[in-house]
Order: C-alpha cells, then structure tokens, then sequence
C-alpha cells in the first residue's frame, strides 16, 4: 500500500486492530501486489533490466524491477554510498519482481543493484537505482484533548526529516486517519467527543519514505458542549436549560452582563438554572460547559439573552387630526424595550417601535381608560397604571353651502349638543383665506366668478376642537373668454384660439349657420371646427365649463366665412395657340384663375365667370389643369388636375450616313415630348423605313445612285403625333461590277469592269507585296492599265468610282488575283489550290518545269514533294522535303524565284 499522498487518510477496519496488525496488513499488501507483478511481468521476453524503488522505510527499502528471459534468480545488493558500512543482498526466485532488502541505516543514501542470473549464477543483466532510507522513528511528548473532536500532539523532531505523518486510530477499530505535518505540535480533527484513539508519529524523508510508527499514545478526547436554551420569563430573571449529558459529572456557569465586567459563576449538577435579581432590558450572555470524571472541562456553549423591559410609568395622551380623530399616546422609552402597545377599554390598541403611537378610530364625546405596556422579543412587561381621557365633541353636520346671489355665499350647518362655539374655515384656490367665529348657525363669505373655495365647519368645547366637518368645495362659474381669435386656416376649417380663463376645465365651442351646429369641446383654449360648408358665414361662440359649477352660457359670439367651394372642371380644349378651360361651381361672388402648370412653366388665365383662355404651351409640354375660386374670406382647394398634353417636338438635327452600299446609319437629336420614331426614306425607285425609341436607327434596302426624301414621324406617350421633314438624301454611286485581269506585254496588267450606268470617274488601286500601283480613269470609262507590275505576285484590286461631291465610294469589294512568271526561254505555270484545313499541301504538287536541275527559294509555302516535266510525266525528280524560306541547290543553269501562293479567285 503506497502512502505517498499529500492530506489526511482515514481507513476503517474490523475491530481489534492495533497498529502493530496495521503494519503486517501492509506487509500482506505488500506480497499480493508482489504476486500480481510477477504474473503482469510473466511472457515479457529479452527485455533489458530495469530497476525502479517502490518503498523505502526507516530499515529497509523495497525495489521491483522487469523480469529478465533465461533469468534463474535475482540478487538485490544495497551498498551504502556516501559512508562506510557493510553491503547487504537478497536473493530471490525466477518468478519474483519485487523484493526487500531489509537491516539497513536509518537516513543512508544506497545504491541499490539488481542482478538476473542463471542457474550457474552468471549475471545476465543488471540495473542499479539510488535511494535513501527513512528517518529514525520519532518519539511522542505530550497528546491531549482540549476540543471534543481534535487532539494536540507535541513530539521530539527527528534529523533528517523532511516532514512527519500523525496517525490516529480509534480503540475500537472503527476510525483510522493519517494527517500531514510540517513540523510539532500538529492537530488531528474530525474526531468523536469523549472516545480513546491510539495516536502515533512517523517520519518521512524528502522522496516520501516512511519510518516505522512511534510508540502509540492513548487519549480520550473531552466532552462535547451542552445544547442550552435560554428564556426571560420576568424583567429580572433569566431561565437556562439543557438536556442532561452522559459521562458529565458537574456543570459550569458563568454568566456577564453585556457592555459591563459585572459576572457571575455558578456550579451545578442540574440540567437547569434560573439567574435571578437581573436587570430589566439588558443582555446577559451565558458561558455553560460540562465536567468529565477525569476532572477535565468539555466544549463550552455561550448563550444571550435579553431580559423583559421595565414597567412603563408615565404617558401623555394628545388628539390629533389626519382625516379623522386620533388620540396620540406618548412615552419615555423604557430600558431594553423594543416596541410599546398602548391599549383602550374601548377595544382601541396600537403598537410603535418610537416613542409614541395613535389609537383610532376616536369617537367624539366618549371616555377612554388607556394602559401601556412595554416589550421586547423576550416578552412584554407589566401594563402601566391606567389613565383617564374625555373626548372632543363631534363636528356640525350636515352643512350647506349656498350662492343666494352672484358674488355673495352662506354656510349653514345643524347646532352641535356639546359644542360651545363653531369656527368657520373658507380657503379660496388661489390660496387667499377667510374666517367666520360664530355661536350661530350660518356664515357668510364673499364668492367671485372662476373660483374654488374649501369651507369647513369646527365645534368647540373646553376638551378642544371637534374634528372638521364636511370639507365642502363650491366653484363658481368660470369666466367669458375675452380674447378670441378665428382664423381659416383650411378651405372648411376655423382655428379658435383665446386665453384660458380662471375655472374652467373645459371649452365648448360651437359654430351655427343656417343649417347645421358645429360643437367642438376641448380642455385646452384652442380649437379647430373642420368639415363645416364652403362658402357659408358662421356664427362661433366659446362656452367656458367647469364640471362643478357647470358652463357658463352668456358670452358673446362672432361671425366668420368658410372658404368658396372648389370648382370642377368640365373641359379643356385645344384650338390653334390656345386652350379653353370651362368649369362649374356654386359659388357666389368668387373670382377664379385657371391655370396650366406645365414643366418648366405655368401659365394662368382669371375670370369671375365659368370660363378662361390660356395661351397653349410650347410643343413637347406635359400639363396639369386646375382651377381655384377665391372670395374675400380665402381661397378654395383647388379643381381636380386634368392633364393635357401638346404635340412632341420634331428633332433640330437629322443626319443619314451610308454604311454599306444598301445600308444606312440614321441619326438624330433628343426631341421634347417624343416617344417613339418613325424615319422614312422615300423614292421613286422604293422607300425604306426604321421604328425607334432611342435617336438612332439602322436602315437597309437602300438603292445605290438614288436621290431619297427624308421624313419622321414622332409620336408621344398618349399617341399625339408631329410629321417632320428634312433635306432630301442621295446615296452613293454603284460600285462596278465583273472586275477582270488580265497579263498584257511588258509586265502589264489590264484591269476591266461593267460600269453602273452613270458617268462616273473610277480609281483602281491594286496593292501587292512588291508594292501598291494606282490608276484612274476619265468619266464612263471601264478599263485601266497598270504597268511594271512584279511577276508571280499576288494582288488585291479594288475599283471604286467617285461620288457627285467629289468623294471616292470607300465600301466596293476587295479582290485577290496572282500573275504568272516567264523564264528565259520557258514559261513556268503556277497552279492554284485553295488550302484547308492547318495549310499544309499533301500528295504532290505539280509545276510544269523542263528543267530538273534548278535552285528553288521557297518562301512562306507549304512543303513540296516532287517536281517532273510535264512532257515526261514517268520522270519525276525528287526534292527533300523543303520548308519555307529554306534554300535547295542542285546542279542548274538558272537561279530563279518560284512563287506559289494561296489564291482567292
């Protein structure tokens, strides 16, 4: 069992083990976990030797180590290192792993040998491992018990300790704990009260080896603390109880008075003790412990109790007033008192933590007998003598108020049986004061328009002042407003405003005509009467209310216009520079003005009849048309919007280029108002036509040498359309066609075409790669000679003729023609093939040639096989295979170029 843990371990075992039977317990732990190795270590075959320490104790030290194949035995050696002193060895079996060596030095570092041998006692393998034993066994001074579950053990310190293991055991075998210790005395917890342990030291070195346990020391721990309750059964005794303990032979108390040195202890065999003479309202804290046959005191109890306050003496008794009638009860404190309760005979109490309280409710003209007696959370103390209180007399109800005449009020009441006199109380919401004393019935009081007044009515007697009678408020009616305001401030909408006015909570105005009542009712002196009739007169008046005193209905009105009615309209019409708009309305003596509100401009007319004339707007405008009637009172909402719109705009700039000899580029500029474009080219020859939303259009079908009128149709969104014209188009000559070469004399080149029919001046222009040649002929013409052109070339021929204006027609086709080379004496023919495909010519190619024995420059050409003379087709003379731009020289009379081009015909 390994115990190289830091912390307290407790073990529980049967009973009657000591710690000698613990030690050899530890011992058969230490063989069965020997047993379980050898059997882990079993099959574990020509592995090297190792070696590692398991335990070490004051005498001996323990070691394991891995078995060994072809191993008989084992030795273990441990030789001291650092002092002198003799070797001592063990041997052990073949099947043995873990082994003792034992009669060793307390605190020697040794080194430790393992050797497997065979059966003639040769070494196989070895390993070696240091280790030092434990320290010597310590020796326990003083263990005493002076808590009920802990035990203080004081012992010798050993050299060479690192630290120290006190293990407790109960008698009976039932508790067992180990508790590490740094050094003496150290404590061991969690003990039972009044029970024996067995109490033991080890020492242990700085790798965890034990030393063998000190000579066990017996202790009983003391007893535990009584379990007292305590209680105040007077202001001067306090009683303590406990329930009677087993093994106690006496108990102690003491007891102090909290905040002073004042104490008391007393000795007794009773489970109970009541503390007399004490003072009331104070704290007494109690100290209770028990005595053991040993003559030894157990754990203490400490207990505090309050004592019940004092008796209360002297009180006085008051009325006062919050909404009813209370009788005030007031006291000194009384010592140690946490709270008082003052009680009447008439079934009235109340309770206080201060200094006083109320009892209520009081009735008016009884008497009362109040007791008061003091408390705290021991309990409440004797009730005080009690004393003797009369009422006040009750107040004058009912009451009555009354305004006989404006501006003067009277309170009335019924007579009082035990009231002497009666007091009157008038306060006036703006805090102004009256008073009235009377031995009658009735008072009167002055009263003014928007006022609240409070009144209450008091009866007197030699007790004092009943409580107040009824609280009566009486409003007078609010005050006219002096200031109105009205304003339109819509087409049928009057805004009222005026000051507010002294009483009123609330505004009722009202507007009358000859048809109908408008009423509008708001808290705030503003309001607006809308909806009411166009073009009428009404009569407003603002009624001040309060909900009180009610409205007061005798103010002034004042008379005001709504605005006129909007008019509809009924048409609008278009005529040559102008629009007519025409309206109805049941106005009357209003003026109008119509108005066309246009995109960048507006453009009104006015009239007091129905209708008006208005210059028409520029083309491309989008309008709205509204009406609006005014009178002296404002003006009305004006007409439904009727929209109206002028023909689109026609574009400023319309340009026709020709792209292609049957097709034309149009364009033109941004028009106002425009939707969508139709451009037409027409003649006699044909027409052609292109339909756009953007400014320009693609046109084909269009005849070459044709003259074209031009013309646009421009359409707005709501269909309205404008027809424009624009200058006549002509589109270019015809290009010829039938375009011909052919070889004339001297490195002539003829070219020849089928002119279009007009007389036309004509250029030709044959580019090649030797260089460009031009030619030009008169109007009519048809042919055209180019000289000194380069032999086997290839050409591109272009014809075009010029147009009225002087300009060369630029889209005529382009055409690729090559020539043919004449050798000195012989002609050599230059077939022609179109190439597909990647370029490259297969099979042969032919050249009529009579001579085979020549050079030939290949330029930018496919390969060529073989050549033969065309006479002798049987005889063919084989080339290489020749790239381009590469030289083959055989054995000739000439030099010359061949030039074979890909040709387009």
């Amino acid at each position: 069992m390994k115990f190289r843990k830091s912390g307290v371990k407790r073990y529980h075992s049967k009973p009657g083990i000591n710690s000698q039977k613990m030690a050899l317990t530890n011992l058969k732990w230490l063989v069965v976990f020997v047993l379980c190795s050898c059997v882990s270590q079993y099959g574990v075959q020509g592995s090297a030797l190792s070696i590692s320490v398991y335990f070490v104790t004051t005498k001996s030290i323990i070691v394991r180590w891995s078995r060994h194949d072809g191993a008989s035995s084992y030795k273990v050696t441990a030789t001291p290192k650092n002092t002198a002193g003799p070797s001592t060895f063990v041997q052990f079996s073949e099947n043995t792993v873990m082994g003792s060596v034992n009669r060793l030095l307390p605190i020697t570092l040794y080194t430790v040998r393992v050797e497997a041998m065979d059966a003639d006692l040769n070494v196989l393998s070895q390993g070696e491992v240091e280790s030092s034993t434990a320290p010597d066994v310590p020796t326990i001074e003083v263990a005493t018990s002076k808590q009920s579950e802990s035990i203080t053990v004081e012992f010798e310190a050993v050299s060479g300790a690192a630290s120290y293991v006190v293990r407790a055991e109960a008698a009976d075998g039932t508790f067992f704990s180990e508790t590490p210790a740094s050094s003496s005395p150290d404590t061991i917890h969690g003990l039972e009260p009044y029970t024996e342990y067995s109490v033991s030291v080890l020492t242990v070195n700085s790798l965890g080896g034990r030393s063998q346990p000190s000579v066990p020391v017996v202790v009983k721990t003391v007893l535990s603390a009584p379990q007292v309750n305590s209680s105040s059964p007077s202001n001067d005794t306090i009683q303590l109880d406990w329930e009677p303990m087993e093994h106690a032979v006496q108990y102690s108390i003491t007891v102090i008075l909290q905040g002073s040195d004042i104490l008391r202890r007393l000795n007794t065999t009773s489970s109970s003790e009541t503390l007399v003479d004490l003072e009331p309202g104070s704290t007494y804290c109690t100290t209770v412990l028990a005595w053991d046959a040993e003559g030894r005191p157990g754990d203490s109890t400490e207990v505090c109790q309050l004592t019940r306050p004092a008796q209360p003496q002297d009180f006085v008794l008051s009325v006062v007033w919050n909404e009813e009638a209370r009788l005030l009860v007031s006291w000194n404190a009384s010592q140690g008192a946490s709270e008082h309760m003052a009680v009447s005979s008439s079934g009235l109490n109340c309770t206080s933590s201060s200094i006083s309280c109320s009892l209520s409710p009081l009735s008016c003209g009884e008497t009362h007998y109040i007791t008061l007696t003091a408390s705290n959370q021991a309990g409440p103390s004797l009730p005080s003598d009690p004393i003797k209180f009369v009422s006040i007399p009750c107040a004058p109800n009912p009451v009555w108020l009354s305004e006989p005449e404006a501006g003067n009020c009277s309170v009335d009441w019924d007579a009082v049986a035990t009231a002497d006199s009666y007091g009157t109380f008038v306060k006036r919401d703006d805090g102004a004061e009256q008073r009235c004393n009377s031995s009658e019935t009735s008072c009167y009081y002055s009263c003014q328009c928007g006022y609240s007044y409070i009144v209450t009515v008091f009866a007197h007697n030699q007790a004092g002042s009943s409580p107040p009678g009824p609280v009566l408020n009486y409003t007078t009616l609010p005050c006219c407003p002096a200031d109105v305001s009205i304003s339109l401030v819509s087409t049928e909408t009057l805004e009222i405003m005026w000051s507010a006015v002294r009483g009123a909570t609330l505004y009722e105005t009202r507007a009358v005509d000859q048809s109908e009542l408008i009423v509008c009712n708001d808290t705030s002196p503003r309001c607006a009467l809308s909806d009411l009739s166009c073009n009428s007169r009404y009569n407003v008046v603002v009624i001040p209310c309060s909900e009180l005193s009610g409205c007061n209905r005798n103010c002034q009105s004042q008379a005001h216009e709504t605005a006129p009615c909007m008019p509809e309209i009924q048409s609008v019409s278009q005529t040559d520079g102008s629009v007519t708009v025409s309206w109805t309305s049941d106005n009357s003596a209003a003026n109008y003005t119509a108005s066309l509100v246009c995109d960048t401009d507006t453009f009104p007319c006015e009239s007091n009849g129905t209708s008006c004339e208005v210059q028409e707007p520029a083309c491309g405008s989008t309008c709205d048309v509204t009406v609006m009637a005014t009178t002296s009172a404002g003006a009305s909402l004006p007409s439904y919007v009727v929209p109206l719109e002028t023909v689109p705009c026609c574009p400023v700039n319309l340009t026709v280029d020709q792209v292609t000899q049957a097709m034309s580029n149009v364009t033109w500029s941004a028009a106002r108002g425009a939707h969508t474009f139709l451009t037409s080219l027409t003649s006699p020859r044909g027409h052609a036509r292109c339909h756009a939303q953007d400014t320009h259009c693609l046109m084909g079908c269009i005849t070459c040498g044709t003259s074209y009128n031009v013309s646009m149709e421009v359409t707005s969104r709501t269909g309205r359309k404008a027809e424009c014209n624009y200058q006549g188009f002509s589109s270019s000559v015809c290009c010829p066609s039938g375009v011909r070469l052919y070889s004339m004399a001297n490195n002539t080149l003829r070219v020849y075409w089928r002119s279009s029919g007009s007389l036309s001046n004509y250029t030709v222009d044959v580019h090649g790669n030797a260089g460009n040649y031009t030619c030009s002929t008169p109007p009519g013409g048809s042919h055209c000679d180019i000289s000194d052109v380069t032999c086997g070339d290839v050409y591109t021929v272009v014809v075009a003729p010029f147009n009225m204006d002087g300009s060369q027609v630029s889209f005529c086709p382009h055409k690729l023609y090559s020539g043919e080379v004449t050798l000195p004496g012989r002609k050599l023919s230059i077939l022609h093939r179109r190439l597909r495909g990647n370029n490259n010519l297969s099979g042969q190619e032919e050249c009529g040639l009579e001579h085979s024995d020549m050079s030939f420059l290949l330029l930018n050409l496919p390969s060529i096989q073989s050549i033969h003379h065309p006479q002798e087709p049987d005889q063919k003379t084989p080339l290489p295979l020749l790239r381009p731009s590469q030289h083959w020289t055989g054995s000739g009379i000439f030099h010359t170029r061949v030039c074979c081009q890909r040709n387009h015909w």
